[in-house]
């Protein structure tokens, strides 16, 4: 079975600045090059961010690989930390910026569109140590600073702008579940710092339109948009979905594309006293700078249940998820390596979600993938990884997305998480997700079947499924 995809659908992959290029020529520290240089042993095998996969230098060679497997777009970041020597002042580093030129030079002569992105986790340490970083809206004026100059530098051959990536990992990482520097648990003050957040974000939008040098240009969010599924259809378990909904995905979405946050989540925070600081005008700025577009990551799907012992019993400190508890479905099918849920139907469910409540704006899938530990052990004789089950995995995701453009879905492209195995923040190396290997010990880089097969995919603008597959993927067919 062909599944034939839209004209000029972008086949491509994603990828960030502090995770390919290394530290390399960079003034400033951003949060994870400061964790690592205190507390190496917090990161798998103390393997930090200096060198990475060394883009930095081999950016030549790397975008010539991703052009031989087939990708015509790529995502990537400009460091804030690279870019900038003054932040307070927005004064630009020449050396960096001639390197960002070279780099979209060099994926516009190859034939391939370079998407950026603005902010992709790595907050200058010092405007945490000074300000307390995204708890400040300070910062968030810094960071307008910094985009205006990349806007200045590169709108006239970037084409395509992304504010966050993924703004609620921030506020989970860095103020609920530390698993990013400075590891705090904090539920006030997460609420304030997705708000702030938010609020940079709209600001960026308008500074966008205000010095974007090129007609064609656009800017958007990237959000990790995942429904909770609820483990029953009971009244409780139902209540938590809703929350967890408005809580994970609706915060984000509803404020970036129709100006306002979900009116009953704000309502529980009154209610809670944990409503974020905010002011008439600064709503005014969220309303009126909507995005043109949206970038959806996509891993693993939530399943959630009513909470255990009710929030408004709980004596602990509140939190934003004390309204549900995580629920792990009898017989779910598991990446065993990075122990997610694999259920790419839930592409197709973000896709309607889309479609159905949020005008059907354009998006595309910005992030999806497969972490998968030692896979050497898929190495064949003449030394290529055969991993079958990365583009069994792709193919089961395209075929739900598929389906979702069929039906009316505004969706312009896919992307995989990397292009070239890269370094992933706390994992490191643990897990791998490139179509190319990369030995970090050598630096050499080694194109996967998976990259061979999405050549084929791209260059026929399609993917083919056979019987087999299409029965486990969608047994009604």
């Amino acid at each position: 079975m062909k599944l034939n995809f839209p004209e000029n659908f972008w086949w491509g992959a994603a990828t960030s600045g502090p995770q390919s290029e290394g530290r390399f020529k960079k003034a400033h520290a951003n949060v994870f090059d400061y964790w690592y240089n205190i507390e190496p042993e917090k990161f798998h095998h103390q393997v930090g961010p200096d060198t990475a996969s060394n883009f930095y230098n081999n950016y030549q060679e790397d975008i010539r690989l991703m052009k031989e497997i087939g990708l015509n777009s790529v995502r990537t970041s400009i460091q804030w930390t690279r870019l900038i020597d003054d932040f307070e002042a927005g004064t630009v580093n020449a050396e960096a910026a001639a390197f960002y030129n070279r780099v979209i030079d060099e994926f516009i002569k190859n034939g391939i569109r370079p998407v950026m992105n603005l902010h992709h986790f790595d907050l200058p340490i010092e405007l945490y140590q000074q300000y307390g970083g995204w708890e400040s809206k300070h910062v968030g004026e810094l960071f307008v600073k910094f985009a205006e100059k990349c806007f200045e530098l590169f709108s006239d051959r970037v084409v395509d702008w992304f504010t966050f990536n993924e703004p609620m990992v921030i506020v989970e990482g860095e103020y609920l579940h530390q698993f990013h520097y400075p590891n705090l648990v904090d539920g006030p003050k997460a609420v304030q710092v997705a708000y702030n957040l938010q609020l940079a974000s709209a600001k960026v939008v308008r500074k966008f339109r205000q010095t974007n040098r090129t007609p064609k240009g656009k800017i958007g969010i990237i959000l990790n948009l995942t429904p909770p599924y609820p483990a029953s259809n009971s009244a409780e378990d139902l209540a938590a979905s809703e929350y967890a909904d408005m809580w994970l995905n609706q915060f984000f979405m509803m404020a970036s594309t129709k100006g306002h946050f979900p009116e009953k989540l704000m309502n529980i925070f009154r209610e809670d006293g944990v409503m974020f600081d905010a002011s008439a005008e600064e709503y005014t700025i969220i309303k009126e700078n909507l995005v043109d577009y949206l970038g959806l990551n996509y891993y693993h799907p939530h399943r959630v249940k009513a909470p255990e012992i009710s929030p408004k019993s709980l004596t602990i400190d509140w939190m934003p998820d004390n309204y549900y508890d995580e629920y792990e479905m009898p017989g779910r099918r598991m990446n065993v390596d990075k122990g997610w849920e694999i259920y790419p139907k839930a592409v197709y469910d973000i896709a309607m979600d889309v479609k159905n409540n949020y005008g059907n704006i354009e998006w595309f899938v910005s992030e999806n993938g497969m972490g998968v530990s030692r896979e050497e052990r898929y190495l064949n004789a003449s030394g290529m990884i055969e991993d079958n089950y990365r583009i069994q995995f792709i193919q089961e995701h395209l075929y739900w997305l598929h389906r979702a453009i069929d039906e009316g879905a505004n969706c312009f492209g896919y992307h995989l998480w990397t292009p070239i195995d890269c370094w992933s923040w706390g994992n490191a190396y643990r897990n791998r997700y490139g179509f190319i290997s990369n030995d970090i010990h050598t630096q050499t880089r080694t194109i996967k079947k998976s990259g061979h097969w999405f050549a084929e995919v791209s260059k026929q603008n399609g993917v083919e499924i056979g019987k087999e597959l299409l029965q486990q993927i969608d047994p009604k067919k």
